[in-house]
Protein backbone atom coordinates (compact mmCIF):
# COMPACT_ATOMS: atom_id res chain seq x y z
CA UNK A 1 0.00 0.00 0.00
CA UNK A 2 1.10 3.55 -1.04
CA UNK A 3 1.97 5.93 1.81
CA UNK A 4 1.29 9.66 1.19
CA UNK A 5 4.51 11.10 1.03
CA UNK A 6 4.74 13.79 3.98
CA UNK A 7 5.61 17.11 2.22
CA UNK A 8 8.53 19.21 4.21
CA UNK A 9 8.24 23.08 4.39
CA UNK A 10 9.80 24.51 0.99
CA UNK A 11 12.73 26.84 1.81
CA UNK A 12 14.68 29.79 -0.21
CA UNK A 13 17.41 27.23 -1.53
CA UNK A 14 14.14 24.66 -2.94
CA UNK A 15 12.33 27.63 -4.36
CA UNK A 16 15.45 28.89 -6.41
CA UNK A 17 15.56 25.42 -7.29
CA UNK A 18 11.70 24.98 -8.27
CA UNK A 19 12.23 28.76 -9.80
CA UNK A 20 15.69 27.59 -11.79
CA UNK A 21 14.31 24.45 -13.45
CA UNK A 22 10.98 25.79 -14.58
CA UNK A 23 12.59 27.91 -16.78
CA UNK A 24 15.21 25.79 -17.45
CA UNK A 25 14.63 22.29 -17.38
CA UNK A 26 17.79 20.81 -19.04
CA UNK A 27 20.14 22.80 -16.87
CA UNK A 28 23.42 20.47 -15.44
CA UNK A 29 22.81 19.70 -11.94
CA UNK A 30 26.38 21.21 -11.42
CA UNK A 31 25.45 24.82 -13.05
CA UNK A 32 21.96 24.59 -11.32
CA UNK A 33 23.87 23.69 -7.95
CA UNK A 34 26.15 26.90 -8.53
CA UNK A 35 22.94 28.67 -9.02
CA UNK A 36 21.77 28.00 -5.85
CA UNK A 37 24.89 27.97 -3.82
CA UNK A 38 24.99 24.24 -2.96
CA UNK A 39 27.65 21.58 -3.37
CA UNK A 40 26.50 18.74 -6.35
CA UNK A 41 25.59 16.13 -4.26
CA UNK A 42 23.01 17.97 -1.97
CA UNK A 43 21.46 19.53 -5.10
CA UNK A 44 20.37 16.32 -7.00
CA UNK A 45 19.42 15.19 -3.12
CA UNK A 46 16.90 17.86 -2.88
CA UNK A 47 15.61 17.38 -6.53
CA UNK A 48 15.07 14.00 -6.27
CA UNK A 49 12.87 15.10 -2.65
CA UNK A 50 11.10 17.71 -4.83
CA UNK A 51 10.44 14.99 -7.22
CA UNK A 52 9.23 12.80 -5.10
CA UNK A 53 6.85 15.00 -2.84
CA UNK A 54 5.46 15.80 -6.19
CA UNK A 55 6.43 19.49 -6.83
CA UNK A 56 8.20 18.36 -10.07
CA UNK A 57 5.60 16.01 -11.91
CA UNK A 58 8.11 16.07 -14.93
CA UNK A 59 10.34 17.77 -17.18
CA UNK A 60 10.04 18.62 -21.04
CA UNK A 61 10.31 20.70 -24.01
CA UNK A 62 7.87 23.52 -24.88
CA UNK A 63 7.09 22.71 -29.00
CA UNK A 64 6.02 25.45 -31.54
CA UNK A 65 2.06 24.96 -32.21
CA UNK A 66 2.67 26.47 -35.61
CA UNK A 67 5.76 24.46 -36.83
CA UNK A 68 4.27 21.34 -35.83
CA UNK A 69 1.01 22.09 -37.99
CA UNK A 70 -1.46 22.81 -34.91
CA UNK A 71 -1.52 26.55 -35.27
CA UNK A 72 -4.98 27.23 -35.26
CA UNK A 73 -6.38 27.20 -31.51
CA UNK A 74 -10.18 27.28 -30.26
CA UNK A 75 -11.58 27.05 -26.70
CA UNK A 76 -14.97 25.67 -26.39
CA UNK A 77 -17.62 26.20 -23.48
CA UNK A 78 -19.42 22.63 -22.90
CA UNK A 79 -22.96 22.65 -20.76
CA UNK A 80 -23.85 19.36 -20.14
CA UNK A 81 -27.33 18.07 -20.13
CA UNK A 82 -27.20 17.55 -16.28
CA UNK A 83 -24.78 17.62 -13.57
CA UNK A 84 -24.54 14.06 -12.26
CA UNK A 85 -21.29 12.45 -11.74
CA UNK A 86 -22.21 9.68 -13.72
CA UNK A 87 -22.72 12.44 -16.73
CA UNK A 88 -19.18 14.28 -15.23
CA UNK A 89 -18.07 10.49 -15.22
CA UNK A 90 -18.87 9.52 -18.89
CA UNK A 91 -17.78 12.96 -20.17
CA UNK A 92 -14.09 12.60 -18.68
CA UNK A 93 -13.99 9.15 -20.03
CA UNK A 94 -14.59 10.48 -23.60
CA UNK A 95 -12.84 13.75 -24.24
CA UNK A 96 -9.86 12.36 -22.56
CA UNK A 97 -9.66 9.87 -25.90
CA UNK A 98 -9.77 12.90 -28.53
CA UNK A 99 -5.97 13.97 -29.03
CA UNK A 100 -6.78 17.57 -30.36
CA UNK A 101 -8.26 18.37 -26.84
CA UNK A 102 -5.12 19.66 -25.54
CA UNK A 103 -6.59 20.38 -22.27
CA UNK A 104 -10.33 20.27 -20.22
CA UNK A 105 -11.67 21.82 -17.42
CA UNK A 106 -14.54 21.47 -15.13
CA UNK A 107 -15.38 25.15 -14.11
CA UNK A 108 -17.52 26.24 -12.05
CA UNK A 109 -19.84 29.41 -13.47
CA UNK A 110 -22.29 29.33 -16.22
CA UNK A 111 -20.98 26.12 -18.23
CA UNK A 112 -19.70 22.59 -17.01
CA UNK A 113 -16.36 22.19 -19.15
CA UNK A 114 -13.68 24.88 -21.14
CA UNK A 115 -11.73 22.68 -23.70
CA UNK A 116 -8.51 23.99 -25.32
CA UNK A 117 -8.49 22.82 -28.61
CA UNK A 118 -5.20 22.68 -31.04
CA UNK A 119 -5.74 21.88 -34.71
CA UNK A 120 -4.20 22.46 -38.14
CA UNK A 121 -7.23 24.21 -39.29
CA UNK A 122 -10.78 25.05 -39.48
CA UNK A 123 -11.99 22.22 -41.48
CA UNK A 124 -10.57 20.17 -38.43
CA UNK A 125 -11.75 22.02 -36.20
CA UNK A 126 -15.59 21.09 -37.88
CA UNK A 127 -15.05 17.23 -37.47
CA UNK A 128 -13.30 17.93 -34.03
CA UNK A 129 -16.56 19.72 -33.03
CA UNK A 130 -19.09 17.08 -34.41
CA UNK A 131 -17.12 14.40 -32.18
CA UNK A 132 -17.34 17.19 -29.07
CA UNK A 133 -21.34 17.55 -29.54
CA UNK A 134 -21.94 13.95 -29.64
CA UNK A 135 -20.13 13.15 -26.23
CA UNK A 136 -22.14 11.77 -23.51
CA UNK A 137 -24.15 14.32 -21.86
CA UNK A 138 -23.34 17.58 -24.22
CA UNK A 139 -26.38 19.95 -24.24
CA UNK A 140 -24.50 22.56 -25.36
CA UNK A 141 -21.45 24.04 -27.16
CA UNK A 142 -19.62 27.76 -27.57
CA UNK A 143 -16.81 28.36 -29.55
CA UNK A 144 -13.67 31.14 -29.28
CA UNK A 145 -11.52 30.76 -31.75
CA UNK A 146 -8.02 32.35 -31.22
CA UNK A 147 -6.99 35.01 -32.88
CA UNK A 148 -3.26 36.12 -31.47
CA UNK A 149 -1.89 34.60 -28.23
CA UNK A 150 -0.85 37.25 -25.64
CA UNK A 151 0.85 35.19 -23.23
CA UNK A 152 1.29 31.72 -22.72
CA UNK A 153 1.72 29.64 -19.63
CA UNK A 154 5.45 29.96 -18.33
CA UNK A 155 5.30 28.62 -15.21
CA UNK A 156 4.08 29.02 -12.14
CA UNK A 157 4.97 32.17 -10.27
CA UNK A 158 7.61 31.10 -7.74
CA UNK A 159 7.57 32.84 -4.46
CA UNK A 160 10.75 34.79 -3.84
CA UNK A 161 13.11 33.73 -1.45
CA UNK A 162 11.97 36.58 1.03
CA UNK A 163 8.29 35.07 0.85
CA UNK A 164 7.42 33.18 3.77
CA UNK A 165 7.85 28.55 3.42
CA UNK A 166 5.10 26.97 1.18
CA UNK A 167 3.76 24.46 2.87
CA UNK A 168 2.94 21.44 0.66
Amino acid sequence: MNTPVKNKALDRIDISILDTLQRDGRIANVDLAKKVNLSASPCIDRVKRLEKEGYIEGYGARLNAAKMGLGTAAFIQVTLDRTTSEVFDQFRDAVVQIPQVAECHMVAGGFDYLLKLRLPNMDAYRSILAMIVDLPGVAQTHTYVVIEQVKSDNGLPVKTQDSPPVVG
